[in-house]
């Protein structure tokens, strides 16, 4: 691993902070929709951070998902708990960013800002910055 690869998992990281930061005003605020995105967020940039060690990247947020369940989960490194609860973070934000008649609730923000916590606090343990 170089130098450029540990700076772009660091300012992943950096953007994985600071959406669960919006993700917390964002809920403290009663924006319910806007915190579960910002939680989804989190996480994402979490995970990328992860894959920018690695030698591969992708645009799409399913293949990240994917690549990072294929080679991380199912490979020991982050539990099959921390997967699953990736894998609700993404379903819940499609929902609430693309349903129509989508209501989020206050207990699904807190639910979907409690993984995102976990899911950073999982990969920050790992990267060990």
């Amino acid at each position: 691993m170089d130098d450029r690869q540990k700076e772009l998992s660091r300012y992943r990281l950096k953007e994985s902070e600071d959406s669960l930061s919006v993700a917390e005003n964002c809920l403290d605020g009663g924006f319910y929709k806007d915190s579960i995105n910002r939680s989804y967020y989190s996480a994402f940039y979490a995970v990328k951070s992860v894959l920018a060690l690695g030698t591969v990247d992708f645009k799409r947020h399913k293949d990240v998902i994917a690549y990072f369940n294929k080679e991380y989960v199912a490979g020991g490194t982050f539990s099959r708990e921390t997967g699953r609860r990736l894998s609700v973070l993404k379903q819940i934000r499609e929902k609430s960013d693309y349903d129509d008649f989508y209501i989020a609730s206050k207990e699904k923000a807190v639910e979907q800002l409690e993984t995102a916590r976990l899911i950073l606090k999982e990969v920050k343990d790992y990267l060990e910055f």
